[in-house]
C-alpha cells in the first residue's frame, strides 16, 4: 500500500489548483448523491455520506452545493441518476489496476477508460481479473510531525486500528472498514492533524517499478483520475518517493 498512500497524499496537495478542485467538486457531488440515495440524507446514520461531506468540505465545496447534491440523492430535488461501476486492468510492469466510476452513460465511460488504458501502456481486462488482489481497508495518513510514534500508536490501537507503519514523512494507519470511524474520531479528539483518510482498496502484494515504467504508470494513473466519470483508481505499484514527488510537481 505504501506507493498508493504516497500518491494519495500528493493528490491532496495537487487538488489545490482550480482545475483539480473542479474535478474534486464533480467527484464529491456524485459521491454525495449516491451516498444519500443508498443510505439516506442523515450523515449521523449514514457513514458513507458523512465521509463524503467531510471530503467535500476539505476541498472547500460550498455548503449549498453539498446540500443540493444530498437532496438530489434523497429525491427532494430532481437530478441525474448515476450508476456505480468498476473496471479492472493492468498497467506497465503488470501492475493491477481497479477503477471505480459513477456514470449516467456506461458506454461513454467504458470507451473513455479503455482509451486511456490503451494510450498509456495499459490493458483493460475482464471483470474479476485483479479485484481478488484487493481488500477494503480504512487508511489514514498522519504527518510524523503531528504526534510522537508511541503516543500515536497507543491512540489508534485503542481506537481499533489494525496496524501503523512509517511511510516517508507520514504514519500510515490501517483499520477494518467498520473501525475506520472510531479511529478517525479518536485522532480528532486528540487534535491530531490528518493528511488523508479514506476507505481504500488495499492490494495484498505490490510490484516495484522504476524509471520509464514508473513514469508511465503514474501518467496512466493521473489520466484515469482526470476522467469526469472516475471516482477512484487503486493500483498495486511500489514506486520510490522521489519519483512520485517529481511526478506530482509536473
Amino acid at each position: 500500500m505504501s506507493g498508493h498512500s504516497k500518491w494519495s497524499s500528493i493528490k491532496h496537495k495537487k487538488a489545490a489548483t482550480d482545475a483539480k478542485r473542479g474535478k474534486m467538486f464533480t467527484r464529491f457531488i456524485r459521491e454525495l448523491t449516491i451516498a444519500a440515495r443508498s443510505g439516506g440524507g442523515d450523515p449521523n446514520a449514514n457513514s458513507r455520506l458523512r465521509h463524503a461531506i467531510e471530503g467535500a468540505r476539505a476541498v472547500n465545496m460550498p455548503s449549498d452545493n453539498i446540500k443540493k447534491a444530498i437532496q438530489r440523492g434523497t429525491g427532494e430535488l430532481e437530478g441525474v441518476s448515476y450508476e456505480e461501476l468498476s473496471y479492472e486492468g493492468y498497467g506497465p510492469g503488470g501492475v493491477a489496476i481497479l477503477v471505480d466510476a459513477m456514470t449516467d452513460n456506461k458506454n461513454r465511460t467504458v470507451s473513455e477508460v479503455r482509451h486511456v488504458f490503451s494510450k498509456y501502456n495499459g490493458n483493460l481486462g475482464e471483470q474479476g481479473c485483479v479485484s481478488w488482489m484487493f481488500t477494503r481497508k480504512g487508511v489514514i495518513l498522519v504527518p510524523q510531525s503531528a504526534a510522537g510514534e508511541d503516543e500515536l500508536m497507543e491512540i489508534v490501537l485503542d481506537g481499533g486500528a489494525e496496524d501503523m507503519v512509517k511511510e516517508g514523512s507520514s504514519f500510515e494507519i490501517t483499520t477494518a472498514p467498520e473501525d475506520f470511524d472510531k479511529v478517525h474520531e479518536a485522532l480528532k479528539a486528540k487534535n491530531i492533524a490528518v493528511e488523508s483518510a479514506e476507505i481504500a482498496k488495499v492490494p495484498s502484494t505490490t510490484i516495484k517499478l522504476e524509471g520509464k515504467q514508473a513514469e508511465q504508470m503514474l501518467k496512466l494513473l493521473e489520466k484515469l483520475e482526470e476522467l469526469d466519470d472516475v471516482q477512484n483508481v487503486w493500483a498495486n505499484f511500489d514506486i520510490a518517493d522521489e519519483e512520485m514527488e517529481r511526478a506530482g510537481k509536473e
